[in-house]
C-alpha cells in the first residue's frame, strides 16, 4: 500500500508541491494530495464494517466474512465524461497496469456516487474521480465508497491501494506522480500480481482459559486453594497467584499463536502480526495468498477452526493487500 508515516490520520499538504519518487518500496504523500498517499490499510476496515446480505456464516467459532459482493461491472474504455473542472481535485483510490484508458463507473466518493476513471502513464495508471478541493472526512459513507472502489477494481486488476483522503489538484499532478514513482509502482505491481489479503483475528474468553490453567497447573491450583482457605491477610499469595497466571496466559497465547502462523505457512505467500486489539484478541495478522491458493488457504483457516474449541476466530477477504506494500515519496516543492 501506498504509505506515509502515519496510517489513517491525513495531514493537509499545500497543492503546489510536486511528489519525487525514491527507489522502490517507501513513499510519503504527494505534496499535492490533501491527504497522505498511504493504502487505507485495515484501520479503515476495523472502524467500518462493510454491509452484507445477511449474518455472516458461522462455522462453530469460526466466522468469515467475505467481501460483500458488488454489481459486477466490467472495465470499459474511457469516455469524456467528466471534464476537467478548475474548482475539483482528483481523488486517488488505486494505482494498477493498465495501458488503455478505463471506466468502472459511479463508484466513487460523492453524495451521488462519482465517476471513476483513469489517469495514465506509460503502463500504469491511477483510478480516479472528480472531488472538491477539501479534506474528505473519514465518515462511514466516505470509507465504504473509497473501500468500494478498491474492491471493484481488485476483481480485475492488481491494485496499490491509496490511502483514504488522497486528493490531488490536477491530472497533471497525477501524471507527475506516477511518472516520478514509475519503477517502485512497477516493481511493486509485479509483486503482487495475482495475490489477495486475508485477515485473520482470533479472540479467547479469558477467565475460561484461566480456569482450564488451574486445573492443569497444580501449583495455581493449590496456591488458589490456600487462598481461599487462608485467614487474615492474603495480599502476597495473591500477587505471587496473579504472576502466575499472567506467565501461564502469555505462554498459551504465543503457543496458539505460533501453532497457527504455522499450520498456515504453506498456503500463504506471507504474513504479518498486528498488534492486537483489545484483551480478548490473542493474534491479529494479515495473510498474503496467491489466486490459485485461495482455496486451500480457505480449507486449512476452517480445519483450524475446528481444532481448537476454546478459540474464536473472525476470518475476513479478500483485500487489497494494504498490509504488504509500503510505498514512501520524498516530497519536493514545485517551483
Amino acid at each position: 500500500m501506498a504509505k506515509t508515516k502515519q496510517k489513517q490520520k491525513p495531514k493537509p499538504s499545500k497543492a503546489a508541491e510536486r511528489p519525487k519518487a525514491k527507489p522502490p518500496v517507501k513513499a510519503n504523500p504527494p505534496a499535492r494530495a490533501k491527504r497522505p498517499v498511504n493504502a487505507s490499510g485495515p484501520a479503515a476496515r476495523e472502524r467500518v464494517e462493510r454491509p452484507s446480505a445477511g449474518p455472516p456464516p458461522s462455522r462453530g467459532k469460526l466466522e468469515r466474512v467475505r467481501m460483500p459482493p458488488t454489481q459486477s461491472r466490467s472495465a470499459r474504455p474511457e469516455v469524456d465524461r467528466e471534464p476537467d473542472d478548475s474548482n475539483e481535485g482528483k481523488y486517488v483510490y488505486c494505482i494498477i497496469k493498465s495501458e488503455r484508458p478505463l471506466s468502472f463507473g459511479a463508484l466513487g466518493i460523492g453524495i451521488e456516487p462519482a465517476h471513476c476513471r483513469t489517469v495514465h502513464y506509460r503502463d500504469i495508471a491511477a483510478v480516479v474521480s472528480n472531488t472538491p478541493m477539501v479534506v474528505q472526512d473519514p465518515t462511514r459513507d466516505n470509507v465504504l465508497a473509497h473501500q468500494r472502489v478498491n474492491e471493484t477494481v481488485m476483481q480485475q486488476h492488481t491494485v496499490i491501494p491509496m490511502s483514504f483522503g488522497t486528493v490531488f489538484k490536477t491530472h497533471d499532478d497525477i501524471m507527475e506522480l506516477l511518472r516520478s514513482a514509475y519503477e517502485a509502482f512497477t516493481d511493486v505491481l509485479n509483486k503482487m500480481q495475482d495475490k489477495f489479503e486475508f485477515g485473520l483475528k482470533v479472540l479467547w474468553d479469558r477467565d475460561q482459559i484461566i480456569r482450564e490453567i488451574e486445573e492443569e497447573d497444580e501449583d495455581i491450583r493449590r496456591l488458589k486453594g490456600e487462598i481461599s482457605s487462608q485467614k487474615g491477610s492474603t495480599y502476597f499469595a495473591r500477587m505471587q497467584y496473579g504472576r502466575l497466571i499472567d506467565v501461564a496466559l502469555q505462554a498459551r497465547s504465543e503457543r496458539y499463536v505460533l501453532e497457527i502462523f504455522e499450520t498456515l505457512r504453506d498456503v500463504s505467500v506471507a504474513s504479518r502480526s498486528n498488534k492486537p486489539i483489545g484483551d480478548r484478541m490473542i493474534m491479529n495478522a494479515a495473510f498474503l495468498v496467491a489466486r490459485d491458493t485461495e482455496q486451500a488457504f480457505d480449507a486449512r483457516v476452517k480445519e483450524i477452526g475446528s481444532r481448537y474449541d476454546m478459540l474464536t476466530f473472525k476470518y475476513t477477504g479478500p483485500w487489497p493487500p494494504y498490509n504488504f506494500v509500503n510505498i514512501r515519496l520524498k516530497l519536493e516543492r514545485a517551483h
